[in-house]
């Protein structure tokens, strides 16, 4: 499935920025910025929202990010134009506009259907501990534990590994990591905090030389445990 992710602000710098932003991290994700008025002023355009929607109807799906109240109202207004698959295919996120765009398009990138990528947006308005319950660097993270299933005990892999790149595990490398991850069936976590969640890696604020430690349970518990930490030792291909 694909993913369409208009972002709409009553800035068109905030608008642009935030489509930039995710690009970095979703290259592959269509996404559209439809901000600020007409005439270049700041508020929001019903044209500008149309033609966003428009802009990405190919996608299997669109979610449309807003930033303020009656953006939101403009937004409905240009839905109630739509035709009726279109408009069935359109789905509205709260989330915050920069941080859910962020989140929703890392999701979409990993192949997540539309109820995935809104359900990544929304951990953005989650408390930090609902969003991961991220620890400090300098926190440990308990063992993850190992349960029977019916066919048999699940495989539990971990390692711990340093973070070598000069940022640490800021906004790229991050989405890096959480794509890797979201590669494996396994329920893989970093530090206590689940490695599926853009958000609550990026909330561990990790610099150059933090001690990573990933855990994982499943059936390719050690591959993705193997993946990730080959993706850490390698510096996220920034040196």
């Amino acid at each position: 499935m694909t993913v369409g992710i208009l972002v709409v602000s009553h800035s068109a710098a905030i608008a642009s920025g935030t489509v930039e932003l995710a690009r970095q991290m979703a290259a592959d994700v269509p996404l559209v910025a439809a901000g600020g008025t007409d005439d270049g002023g700041i508020g929001t355009s019903f044209d500008a929202i149309t033609a966003g929607i428009d802009e990405l109807a190919s996608a299997d799906a669109v979610v449309v990010l807003c930033d303020l109240g009656s953006a939101y109202l403009t937004t409905d207004t240009a839905l109630d134009f739509l035709d009726d698959d279109l408009r069935a295919r359109v789905h509205v996120s709260d989330a915050p506009v920069v941080e859910g765009t962020v989140a929703a398009a890392v999701a979409a990138q990993t192949g997540g259907d539309v109820q995935a990528v809104l359900a990544a947006a929304d951990t953005a308005a989650a408390s930090e501990a609902d969003a991961g319950g991220a620890s400090r660097p300098d926190q440990t993270a308990g063992p993850v534990p190992v349960t029977g299933t019916a066919t048999g005990p699940r495989v539990a892999a971990s390692t711990t590994v340093e973070l070598v790149n000069e940022t640490g595990l800021h906004a790229r490398p991050a989405a890096e990591f959480v794509k890797t991850a979201a590669r494996f069936d396994a329920a893989v976590h970093v530090n206590g905090v689940d490695a599926k969640s853009l958000l609550g890696i990026m909330a561990l604020a990790l610099p150059k030389g933090a001690t990573l430690t990933i855990e994982a349970t499943g059936d390719d518990a050690q591959d993705a445990v193997d993946a990730l930490d080959a993706l850490v030792r390698s510096g996220f291909g920034e040196h």
